[in-house]
């Protein structure tokens, strides 16, 4: 009996897979992880350079917005997920891909709350303000510059216009999602005294708080609770 036991006990117990394990350890740095509770939140992290149409170099830690369009469109889409967490930590990067993440996340009927811990400069400014509401932690920073575009410019008088509506575009989208003034942004990305050979503004936390940008300092804690609140909002 105790052979058979044994036995059964044997064949319960599946054989490791190597490949599993390495994969897991190269994507999350650990070969086991804890599995998660049902949770009613989806995280969602876009960290380092946003990549757009333009692949970008191997060494470059990017978030690629084919990725990410996807994960939004499933959670819109989903049943169980009623409220999901934006997660930043970036440089920037395609202008028109970052706007194209956040045009589709302020379209989303799903509650969404945003922290930006570490960085979130230049185009992920309008992705920092596209959900419902937005944290900053104490340390982190805001990059507030023009459009920059990499490659051949050609010196026509029609370079200008497109820079200018290019410009015209991310301006407005961060003045309707958020409670800065449309002059005041403009003389944060012109301004020539704070950043050496080049212009624009660099925020700390509690400033882009201050100027209507981003809508409290906080952590963690602070963004899921305030994405509960407005789950609970929505439910009435």
């Amino acid at each position: 009996m105790n052979s058979l036991e044994n036995e059964t006990q044997n064949e319960q117990k599946p054989e490791p897979n190597p490949e599993s394990a390495s994969e897991t350890l190269e994507e999350y740095g650990s070969s086991h992880l804890p599995k998660a509770a049902e949770s009613r939140i989806h995280c969602i992290s876009i960290i380092g350079q946003i990549e757009g149409h333009l692949v970008l170099p191997p060494q470059n830690k990017t978030t690629k917005y084919e990725h990410i369009i996807p994960q939004l469109i499933a959670i819109e889409q989903s049943k169980e997920i009623e409220g999901f967490l934006l997660i930043m930590n970036t440089i920037g990067g395609d202008v028109e891909a970052g706007l194209a993440i956040a045009e589709m996340i302020a379209s989303m009927d799903k509650p969404s709350v945003s922290l930006v811990l570490g960085g979130g400069h230049s185009i992920g400014v309008p992705l920092a303000v596209s959900t419902n509401y937005s944290f900053i932690a104490e340390s982190a920073t805001m990059t507030i510059h023009p459009v920059r575009m990499n490659g051949l410019i050609i010196s026509v008088p029609q370079t200008y216009e497109y820079f200018n509506k290019m410009q015209e575009r991310v301006v407005t989208y961060i003045v309707d999602h958020s409670k800065i003034k449309k002059e005041i942004l403009n003389e944060l990305m012109t301004n020539t005294g704070e950043m050496m050979n080049d212009i624009g503004t660099i925020l700390l936390g509690k400033e882009a708080v201050d100027y209507g940008i981003i809508d409290e300092v906080g952590g963690l804690s602070d963004a899921l609770k305030k994405l509960e609140t407005l789950i609970a909002e929505k439910k009435k």
